[in-house]
C-alpha cells in the first residue's frame, strides 16, 4: 500500500515539528515563566490525547519516561491524527538489560526519538482497518508491516492487545517494542 501525497506531508510536518523542537518543546529564557506546551493544557472535560491516555496507565511508565527524555510529549499532544504503538513496561522489559537506561541517556536522545517515532504514525486507524500484509509508513520515515494471525494483529512482531481511542487518534498497546 503506497502511502498518499496528504499523509506524505502530514509525516513531513510531523518530523519538522519534533525535529525543531515543536516550538513548546523548548525551555523558557531565564526571564520568562517556562511554558509547559500543549500537553499541559489542563483539560478535565475533553477526551485524553494519546499522551494523557499513556500517563494514565500504570502499565506504560517506562513509554511515559521515553517520551519525556525524548521531548516528543508536546508533539504527541497536538491534534494529531496519530495512532500510537505503544508498548507496554514488559514488552520493554523483553529488551537486553540495560537497553532501556541506556536509550534514556541524553547522549542518546536522537536514537531514542527515531525508535519512538517508529512507533507512530500520522493517520487514526482502528485495528479493523489493519488487513494482512499492509505496509504502514511510521513518523521516523520508514515503513512497519501489518500482519494479521487468526484473530491477531501484528505490527512486525508485536501484538495489538488493546486498543483505546484518544481525543487525537488511536493508541494500540502493543506487547513488543517495534525496532526500525
Amino acid at each position: 500500500m503506497r502511502s498518499s501525497p496528504v499523509v506524505a506531508s502530514a509525516l513531513f510536518a510531523l518530523l519538522t515539528l519534533t525535529a525543531c523542537g515543536g516550538g513548546a518543546d523548548q525551555a523558557a529564557t531565564a526571564d520568562a515563566a517556562p511554558v509547559g506546551g500543549q500537553a499541559s493544557v489542563q483539560d478535565d472535560e475533553s477526551a485524553k490525547d494519546v499522551v494523557k491516555v499513556a500517563v494514565a496507565s500504570k502499565d506504560h511508565t517506562t513509554l511515559v519516561a521515553a517520551l519525556q527524555a525524548a521531548d516528543l510529549v508536546n508533539s504527541l499532544a497536538n491534534a494529531g491524527p496519530f495512532t500510537v504503538f505503544a508498548p507496554t513496561n514488559a514488552a520493554f522489559d523483553k529488551l537486553p538489560a540495560g537497553t532501556v537506561d541506556d536509550l534514556l541517556k541524553p547522549a542518546n536522545k536522537e536514537k531514542l526519538r527515531l525508535i519512538l517515532q517508529h512507533h507512530v504514525t500520522t493517520s487514526a486507524l482502528d485495528v479493523d482497518q489493519f488487513s494482512d500484509g499492509q505496509v504502514v509508513a511510521m513518523a521516523d520515515g520508514t515503513n512497519a508491516t501489518i500482519h494479521k494471525k487468526g484473530g491477531d494483529t501484528f505490527i512486525n512482531d508485536a501484538k495489538i492487545i488493546a486498543s483505546v481511542r484518544a481525543s487525537n487518534g488511536m493508541v494500540h498497546v502493543v506487547d513488543g517494542v517495534i525496532v526500525p
